[in-house]
């Protein structure tokens, strides 16, 4: 019921940023009015804003200001790891500070245990049922346990059963879509504020992408409450490309860089190298 999915290691964490919060990577890449003004007469300027020495004659598309609801990206660390005993001395003595890293950048932490919850100074919990059936109201009073510990519940949602290990898929068949988005909907009038969306059956461990269930998903849950699981360079251009820079993706940590340089259109494949457009009066 509790997804067992790690967030990320705290060795790992320390050789890269694998919480780096897009607050950071907009510091050297937004073009928005604001950062215009904040740059201006006060040290060296953004990247994509110095035309002398920078980027400055790239164009770039800004993203809605932080805390945002659209154009969110969320990552994850390495799945599996061998853990020994110093191993895992060295992440409780680093884990609390890598939280707070996270937290003093914006970024929110997630997490797929229910122990000691209230201790642990997580903000989001994901409730995922890849490998067990189990009832509507359950679900639902498993996202109310959540909300009562002060936290936000994030119920993975897709049409594969048995998604989220290296088992044999396609013999076992998918689900209706029209059940994920009825499900969707009861989550979101609990008080849910997004959903997560599995990749496997519809763009992984699939012959071909069942673009037409992503196609439903977008119609009839609102976008700003859905996030696709898209953790392959091929899978989250094409949602950029069909849906625009407001589409929220899941990816794994080492392409948070790639991706954030595709919503900007700064970055991209023949398919979508200076492609990739938005039209933001505003900012």
């Amino acid at each position: 019921m509790l997804s067992s999915k790690p967030l990320y290691t705290a060795r790992q964490a320390l050789r890269r940023p694998v919480l780096q919060s897009q607050a950071h990577l907009q510091r050297g890449l937004s073009t928005s009015s604001a950062l215009s003004k904040g740059t201006a007469g006060h040290g060296p300027k953004a990247l994509l804003l110095d035309k002398q020495q920078g980027l400055g004659f790239a164009k770039s598309n800004a993203l809605p200001q932080k805390p945002r609801k659209r154009g969110v990206t969320e990552i994850r660390g390495p799945y599996y790891a061998v853990m020994g005993k110093r191993y895992l001395s060295d992440i409780f003595e680093t884990l609390k500070e890598l939280i707070d890293i996270a937290h003093e950048n914006g970024a929110y932490v997630s997490t797929s245990t229910q122990h000691k919850l209230s201790l642990c100074r997580f903000d989001v919990v994901e409730l995922s049922a890849g490998f067990l059936s189990i009832p509507e109201d359950d679900w639902l009073r498993l996202i109310e346990k959540v909300q009562s510990y002060g936290l936000k519940p994030k119920p993975e949602l897709g049409i594969q059963f048995g998604a989220g290990g290296g088992t044999e898929l396609e013999a076992i068949g998918t689900s209706d879509p029209g059940k994920l988005i009825n499900l969707g909907k009861k989550f979101l009038d609990a008080g849910v504020e997004r959903l997560m969306i599995e990749s496997e059956g519809i763009t992984e461990n699939v012959t071909n992408w069942r673009t037409d269930v992503v196609s439903q998903i977008m119609k009839q849950l609102p976008q700003e409450k859905v996030m696709f699981e898209a953790a392959d360079p091929k899978v989250f251009s094409w949602y950029i490309r069909e849906f625009g820079i407001d589409v929220n993706l899941f990816v794994d940590n080492s392409q948070i860089v790639q991706l954030s340089c595709l919503r900007r259109g700064i970055w991209g494949t023949a398919d979508t190298w200076g492609k990739i457009v938005s039209y933001r009066p505003d900012d």
